[in-house]
């Protein structure tokens, strides 16, 4: 019995690869040119192991978010809701700072998109606004639990968080050093509610 001809490249690596490329340029700025490129791999063998560009996307952002971006999952296992914040907002700095990026794939990846990019512009304020709801239920047990002071607005505070994540991001593409940045996280965090 015959069987297929083994693939010549590495599925993770060429995922990997392909991140890269969408973190750098975006959804709508990566062409499939691009891809193949930074992949080492041609069109057909492309949409044979990942799909169509959109596929490709999608995994890439579930890459970024076990790899890259992990710090956002670890956050929400510190020991308190200040830790979370603080730690979700040290690890933006680390990542939005590497020089694969620099910025953010889920903020600068597929902000603004044409109407055909829709459904990868809707999967990633999905993701963003996933996010934001478990900070928001992180914030809300610490409530319960009487870590935060009563009356404290779990959304708001939720919402203000992720506001100051979002603004690292664009500092960051922005060229703002981790230092630079280091300092607003700590300003930011003098407005925690005591």
């Amino acid at each position: 019995m015959a069987t297929g001809r083994p693939r010549e490249f590495d599925l993770e690596e060429g995922l990997d690869r392909a991140l890269r490329v969408f973190w750098r340029h975006g959804y709508e700025g990566t062409a499939l040119s691009d891809l193949t490129k930074a992949m080492g791999i041609n069109r057909p063998s492309l949409y044979a192991a990942y799909g169509n560009k959109e596929s490709l996307f999608r995994k890439c952002l579930d890459r970024y978010g076990q790899g890259p971006a992990s710090h956002v999952g670890e956050a929400m296992t510190q020991p308190t809701a200040r830790a979370t914040a603080e730690y979700l907002l040290r690890g933006v700095i680390r990542v939005t700072t590497r020089e694969e990026g620099p910025g953010c794939l889920l903020i600068q990846g597929a902000l603004a998109t044409s109407a055909q990019a829709g459904p990868v512009r809707q999967e990633v304020i999905a993701r963003r606004q996933a996010g934001e709801a478990a900070l928001r239920d992180r914030f809300q047990r610490a409530l319960v639990e009487g870590e935060l002071p009563p009356g404290t607005d779990a959304a708001d505070l939720a919402r203000y968080i992720s506001l100051v994540s979002y603004g690292i991001a664009v500092q960051a593409a922005d060229g703002a050093s981790a230092g630079e940045l280091g300092r607003a996280v700590d300003l930011a965090l003098t407005a925690w509610p005591r």
